[in-house]
C-alpha cells in the first residue's frame, strides 16, 4: 500500500511526541503530563494506520474522528506543559503547528469520506 501524505505526518509527529517525552522525563523531571501528551500524540498516527485498513466509510470516519479528537488532546497537553513552563516558545509553536496542520488534513478527509457516502436516490417505504 502506498503511504499517503497524512500517514507520514502523523507518524513523524509521533516521533517527534516520543523524543520530547524523553527529554521531559530525562531532563524536566516531569512524569505525569508528559506521559498524557505520549499516549494521545502517538494515538493520532495509530489511528490513521487503522483508518487505511477500515472495513467501511463509516468506520474510516469513525478511526479519523477519535484521531481528529486525539490531535485537540495533544494541543491540550502542549499548552499546558507550555503554560506551566517544560517547554519554551519555540518548542511550543513548532509542535502545536505540527498538530494543527494534522487536524486540518484530517478533518478535510472526514468530509471528503463523507460525502463520498451514497444517499439512496428515493427514500424507502415503510413497510408494515
Amino acid at each position: 500500500m502506498r503511504k499517503s501524505v497524512l500517514t507520514e505526518k502523523s507518524f513523524n509527529f509521533a516521533i517527534r511526541i516520543v523524543n520530547f517525552y524523553r527529554y521531559l522525563h530525562q531532563e524536566k523531571m516531569e512524569y505525569v503530563l508528559s506521559n498524557q501528551l505520549l499516549r494521545s500524540g502517538t494515538a493520532i498516527g495509530a489511528l490513521i494506520s487503522e483508518g487505511c485498513y477500515a472495513e467501511s466509510k463509516l468506520d474510516f470516519i469513525h478511526k479519523y474522528g477519535i484521531a481528529q479528537k486525539e490531535c485537540n488532546e495533544t494541543i491540550y497537553w502542549l499548552k499546558l506543559l507550555f503554560r506551566t513552563n517544560y517547554m519554551n516558545q519555540k518548542e511550543f509553536d513548532s509542535l502545536e503547528n505540527d498538530a494543527i496542520e494534522l487536524i486540518k488534513i484530517i478533518s478535510s478527509s472526514i468530509l471528503t469520506a463523507k460525502k463520498s457516502i451514497k444517499k439512496p436516490k428515493h427514500p424507502t417505504p415503510d413497510i408494515v
